[in-house]
């Protein structure tokens, strides 16, 4: 379904991203971990078409995607739930579930898409009239969550969903992935909390200082001592 073959990003002179090559196939949710700074969110930001990539090619469905805009990118089922989450504060929860429906197929369905929305979140049904900048940092993710929904998409990017929220929200985080995936969603996940990241996995890449070093199944990678000390914390 998508695969970044040699990928490479850069800025100014330096390179960020080096050869990254990956594959995720339809149905599966595959994560990319790695410390901060080892180039995740400029990954997402090439895969998302908001950076342009030095060489290499982005393929979605066989397309290579590398040259088009984010738009025709949403067209084609891509969906981005941001780093920050990034939600209109000053707007209430349902407006910022609207803004979701920015392909035709969701806006033609609009009011399921918000039942759907409702449904999977409830507390967000109670809210949805609540200015969405008052809610508390686990409800805004999950509105983040919400609204990527909301465009029907086949293919969903998450940028470090579980940045600065408390262990208990990160869990919730978590199982809510779960349950997006179960529906048939195909997912990309990239999270430094490279324990939940595995626990949720069906297969994943290590990326550090702009460079895959490694990759496989979450018991494949759990049981390399290096990736267990570097980035499960295990050895210390």
């Amino acid at each position: 379904m998508l695969k970044a073959d040699a990928v490479c990003v850069g800025y100014g002179e330096a390179l960020a991203l080096s050869n990254i090559s990956f594959d995720l196939g339809p149905g599966e949710l595959v994560a990319i971990i790695g410390p901060n700074g080892a180039g995740k969110t400029t990954l997402v930001n090439a895969l998302a078409r908001l950076l342009p990539i030095r060489s290499g090619g982005i393929l979605l469905d066989g397309e290579n995607i590398a040259r088009l805009t984010p738009q025709q990118l949403a067209d084609r089922g891509v969906a981005i739930i941001p780093e920050g989450r990034r939600l209109f504060t000053s707007m209430t929860v349902e407006e910022n579930l609207e803004l979701g429906c920015y392909r035709a197929a969701a806006r033609a369905h609009k009011r399921e898409g918000l039942e759907q929305a409702y449904a999977m979140f409830p507390i967000l049904g109670e809210r949805r009239r609540q200015i969405s900048g008052t809610l508390s940092g686990g409800q805004q993710q999950m509105v983040a969550f919400a609204r990527a929904l909301m465009a029907r998409p086949r293919l969903l990017l998450i940028d470090e969903p579980s940045l600065g929220l408390a262990p208990v929200i990160i869990k919730q985080v978590f199982e809510t992935i779960a349950r997006i995936h179960a529906t048939g969603v195909s997912i990309l996940l990239i999270e430094q909390n490279a324990t939940k990241a595995l626990e949720a996995a069906q297969r994943a890449y290590v990326l550090d200082c702009g460079q895959m070093i490694a990759s496989g199944t979450p018991d494949e990678l759990r049981q390399r001592p290096e990736i267990g000390a570097a980035y499960l914390g295990h050895g210390h």
